[in-house]
């Protein structure tokens, strides 16, 4: 009996030793290795062509930063209270070999405790190895190509975007809807506009359509005038060019340009861009064109956290006396998604972070609509709709949702009339 006793009061000892021991543990984590800030390194272009969706990114991530300074900070669940964050940026000028110096150096020297990369597909590429190299969670805000998201991973999250694979799907479905069968594809040999294009190729192959024409050109292609002339002699129906920003300048003006006519046109960023696009291009080359409509453009009143798109827009616009574009909308998402992520995570470690974002996923909506992400790390949240741009009849454009359906605004003016 007595050794019986003895057993039972050296396991009640040991029980007590080991509920101080982790009392100890949670107050030392969240009395005093509590940091004065947060860090959060990340990268913009001030030059180069991708300045523009570029800083348009950086600058809704300084928005949602200065939001909750405001409010005292982020709640940080592993320290038990709201702790305000700063912002180490660096202009990488739009040059992937610099973009690798400065990712190293918030990783290295900076030692920031959150990574965010820069706008893009390529501007994120170098930075994926690096962050997987050093054990470090990547939050990746409009990084969408295909080669990011081939294998499982613990640092990576691409959190504001859809994977560029998925973007084409409705895209693809609306052409066969519209029993268009001759297609040509133009893209930019990156991986943010190949994979859409292998998508576009493989769901129009689902449909029994070959593309007429398919052909790369450089990311930097600036000139599409002999290339036009190519396309129309395989007498496409549809014209599908796919990317940056630049290109789709360049590809509209050379269009309005040629006096060649296509019953169809898409390019992707008048949908993110418009003002942009608008200037460099203008209404006229625009109108009756196609592209992918986004937040603000396309509105999530229904939220569970955060404000939603016509909250945001209006907060935006009177902090900043213009209005947002989607790549504003990105950026502050991009903060939105982090604030959740450490509000969430029991412990202030990448690996915690990166569970506390699959947990979100799934259910969490933001103003760009769904937040769900797959074991790769892939955003495949809400697929971006088609819309065709029309005259508004006070010398502007306005965006008519054509696919899907339950999406639809209105239906397409096909073939589009010619200038």
């Amino acid at each position: 009996m007595h050794a019986s006793r003895t057993r039972k009061t050296l396991a009640t000892l040991k029980t007590a030793a080991a509920a101080v021991a982790c009392a100890l543990a949670s107050f030392g984590a969240h009395a005093a290795t509590a940091p004065a800030q947060i860090t959060i390194g990340t990268l913009y272009a001030s030059t180069g062509p991708f300045a523009v969706a570029s800083q348009g990114q950086y600058e809704g991530l300084k928005f949602w930063a200065d939001d909750v300074n405001k409010q005292g900070g982020v709640l940080v669940k592993a320290f038990g209270k709201k702790i305000p964050v700063k912002i180490v940026a660096y202009d990488d000028q739009s040059s992937t070999s610099t973009a690798t110096t400065l990712y190293n150096q918030l990783i290295t020297q900076d030692k920031v405790d959150v990574l965010v990369a820069d706008f893009g597909s390529v501007l994120t590429s170098v930075a994926v190895p690096l962050a997987a190299e050093h054990h470090l969670l990547l939050i990746d805000p409009t990084g969408s190509g295909a080669n990011f998201f081939t294998q499982k991973t613990d640092y990576l999250a691409d959190v504001s975007i859809p994977s560029s694979t998925v973007w084409p799907i409705p895209l693809a479905n609306f052409l066969k809807q519209q029993q268009i069968k001759r297609v040509a594809i133009v893209y930019g040999a990156n991986d943010f506009d190949a994979s859409q294009a292998e998508t576009m190729k493989a769901e129009l192959g689902k449909g029994g359509i070959t593309p007429v024409y398919y052909h790369s050109v450089p990311t930097t292609e600036s000139n599409y005038s002999v290339l036009l002339h190519t396309v129309k002699a395989a007498n496409p129906q549809a014209v599908l060019e796919f990317g940056y920003a630049p290109n789709d300048i360049a590809f509209l003006r050379a269009l309005s340009q040629s006096g060649l006519h296509f019953d169809m046109t898409f390019t992707i960023f008048p949908g993110q861009l418009l003002q942009l696009l608008t200037k460099n291009v203008g209404v006229d080359a625009l109108a009756y064109t196609y592209t992918y409509p986004t937040p603000p453009l396309v509105k999530y009143d229904k939220v569970s956290y955060g404000m939603n798109t016509e909250q945001f827009s209006t907060a935006f616009q009177a902090a900043l006396h213009k209005d947002p574009t989607f790549l504003d909308s990105a950026g502050y998402n991009t903060g939105l998604v982090m604030q959740k992520m450490l509000g969430d995570a029991p412990a202030f470690t990448q690996t915690d972070f990166h569970q506390a974002l699959m947990d979100m996923s799934g259910k969490t909506t933001t103003l760009l609509g769904a937040f769900q992400i797959n074991a790769n790390g892939a955003q495949l949240g809400q697929p971006f709709p088609v819309a065709q741009m029309v005259p508004d009849g006070n010398k502007g454009l306005k965006f008519v949702v054509v696919y899907p359906q339950e999406h639809a605004t209105g239906k397409p003016v096909f073939p589009a009339p010619q200038h």
